[in-house]
This record gives structure tokens, sequence and C-alpha cells, in this order.
């Protein structure tokens, strides 16, 4: 028989030995780290790359939030009543009316970083918006302020013609002409400071009823009672059609402002804070100054919303920032404009009950049944029958 000679090494059968196995995964650990390394350093150097980037994006976030009952700090640092009247009784008041605002993180010139926008995208009470949409191309920041000041100033005075009125006071309002385009149809005939007492032979009762009565010309002359320098006359304007995204209007080129003629002296003071939001909100506290009792039943109740001089409630910008701002500033029921309800439904903070307006008077009556204990539940709000499709 042969006998095979004895093996000096491991056995060949044909399999790795444990040896050999250990050795080949150990490299490919290696190269894995190593990938991940690579991956991981790339990954970092591209994020402080974006970190550093300009982004066309901006953040809103819940800003301030104001009582207009309490006190704010005026340019001195003084505090002071937010609303103050003369020349009318006032009455003491409880708990809070608040105003809301939205504060924006960034501007076209320094835009938030990658790492803010990310964190902002996951927060709900933030939103990470077009630059474009809060600053518009060749608006700059100051001038952005600007127009916000002056929407706000314009707010009040609308707030403080809707609050006399729902109160019964007699509020004249007196139509200007602001200023006259070049090219527009008025030009040669209006001048900037021109009153304008009546259109075709009607008493307007404010710049949204002109505007009317001018489209229902549909381009025929439109005859102007005017006063200039103390002396009436009488001047006609043929409007122009102008068309924008498909929708004709007919315009005679020039801008218009009301002046309210106020029984009593109402001071709104808040500084730094701009946009015409904050309308209903003072429309409700100088109500709330000019009553016996608390309309809120001494309850924190927050809310929001543009207003015109004849108690109509607006949309506005910012109602999810503002929601959330209301909520952890301790309010528990919050007043939103109807138009808003889109945006309102499926994003109110736990604990936060949000009722329906859409004009002082519904407000009025929303506040009652809060502050009486009745039933918030029977209210009007915001349903997914609102949500836009």
């Amino acid at each position: 028989m042969t006998i095979s000679p004895a093996s000096s090494g491991p056995e060949q059968t044909g399999h790795e030995v444990p040896d050999a196995i250990a050795t080949k995964a150990a490299r490919r650990a290696s190269r894995r780290t190593r990938i991940g390394l690579i991956a991981f350093i790339a990954s970092l150097a591209a994020l402080l790359v974006l970190t550093f980037l300009p982004l066309p994006y901006v953040i809103e976030q819940p800003g301030p939030v104001f009582n207009t009952l309490g006190e704010v700090k005026d340019a001195k640092g003084k505090g002071v009543p937010l609303i103050s009247v003369t020349g009318a009784e006032t009455h003491p008041t409880k708990g809070a009316l608040d105003l809301t605002t939205v504060q924006v993180v960034g501007n076209r010139e320094n835009p938030p970083s990658w790492m803010q926008l990310v964190l902002a995208w996951f927060e709900p009470s933030k939103a990470v918006v077009p630059v474009d949409a809060v600053f518009p191309q060749g608006v700059t920041s100051t001038q952005r302020d600007q127009a916000n000041q002056l929407m706000m100033v314009d707010s009040q005075q609308e707030a403080t013609a809707a609050a006399l009125r729902e109160l019964g006071h007699d509020v004249p309002v007196t139509i200007q002409v602001a200023s006259v385009t070049d090219d527009g149809a008025a030009h040669g005939i209006l001048k900037a400071g021109d009153t304008v007492i009546a259109v075709n032979g009607a008493n307007p009762a404010d710049t949204d009823a002109m505007r009317a009565e001018i489209q229902q010309s549909a381009g025929a002359p439109v005859t102007l009672l005017i006063e200039r320098d103390g002396a009436q006359q009488e001047v006609s304007v043929t409007p122009k059609e102008q068309t924008e995204s498909g929708t004709s209007r007919w315009l005679l080129g020039i801008t218009l402002q009301q002046k309210y003629h106020f029984p009593i002296d109402v001071k709104l003071q808040l500084d730094n804070v701009g946009g015409p939001s904050a309308g209903m909100m003072f429309a409700l506290g100088i109500i709330d100054t000019l009553t016996p009792g608390a309309l809120n039943g001494g309850k924190q109740v927050a809310g929001t919303g543009t207003i015109t001089g004849d108690g109509t409630v607006g949309p506005i910008g910012g109602i999810r920032q503002k929601l959330y701002g209301a909520r952890a500033a301790g309010a528990a029921y919050f007043l939103a404009p109807g138009s808003n309800c889109d945006e309102v439904y499926g994003h109110v903070p736990s604990g936060l009950t949000v009722v329906r307006t859409d004009t002082l008077k519904q407000s009025l009556d929303a506040l009652k049944v809060i502050a009486d204990g009745g039933d918030v539940a029977a209210l009007p709000t915001c349903t997914a029958a609102d949500v836009k499709k």
C-alpha cells in the first residue's frame, strides 16, 4: 500500500482557513472605513460651502405679541398705553386683546444659512419662503420697512374709523388725490391735493366706492366734482383700460388717499412694527377702552386681520406663525380672518381655539361668547371645506 507522506502544513480541504478569512475581512473593513471617512469629509465640506453660499430664501417665524389693552415702550423706552383716548370717557380693561406679528430672519443682502433653513423647515412654527415674496426685486430692506410703516399708519386710521362707527359715531371721510401718473388718463386734469367731492353726481363713501364707480363707467367719461385751492370745479376724465394677469380694469392714473375726521382723538402707540394686519385688534382694543366692562371677560384673546372703515376684516400674511406666537404668549383663543382659513386648518397649535371672523361685528359677537363662558365650540371656525384644492 502506498502511504502518503505526512503534511507539514494545514490540511488542504478546499476551504479558506480562519486566518485568511480574518485578513480579508480586515481589508474589507478598512476599505469601508476609508470610503466612509471620505464620504463624511466630502459631506462636511459641502455643508461648510453651502453654509456660506447666498440663498434666495428667508425665514418667517413668530414675532412679538402686543396687548392692545396694555403698555408698550415708546422711542425713549418709557412705558406708555398702546391705546390712549382724548375727548371721551374711557373705562378700565382686563385681560388681553393681543395683536400678533411675524419676524423675518434674513433679507436679500444677508440671507439665512443652509443650516438655519434646514432647521426651520422642520419647525412647524416657521416657514421658509422665497426672498422675492418678502423683498421684491429692486426694493431694499429700508424701502420695505418704510412701506410697511405707511400701511401701519393707514391701518390705525381704518381701525379707529371702524371702532367709532361701531359705537355710533359719525366719521366723515375726505378723499384726496395723492399723485397723478405722467401717462395716466388724469394727467393735466387732476393734481395732487385735489379733494374729490362727487363722482358722476354721487358722493363716494370711501376710496373703494370711488374705484367701483370708475369701473362701472366701462370707459365712458367720468365726471368729478373736486375742490382745489378752496374752490369747487367740475372736470371730466376718460379712464384708460389696463389689463394685468388677464384682468381688465379702468383707471384714471391716480393714487388716492382718504382722511377721516374723528370726533374724538385716538392715539395708537406701537413703534418698530409695520404692515396692516393689526387693524382688527386695534379696533377691538379701542372699543374695549371706550366701553364699560371687559369685552374679553378678562381672558387672553389674540387675533389678526386687516380692517376697513366699514368694519370688514381682511386677509393677512404669516397666519401660521401668528397662531404659534399667540399660543406661546399664553392665549387660548384666536380670532382669524375667514379668508385665511385655508392656511389655518390643520395648523393650529395644541391648546388654541380658532374663531373665524369676517367683520368687526362678528369679532365682537365671538368675544361676548368667550367672555360669558358660552359655547365657544359653536362659534364659526376654519374647516376642511376651507382648504383650497
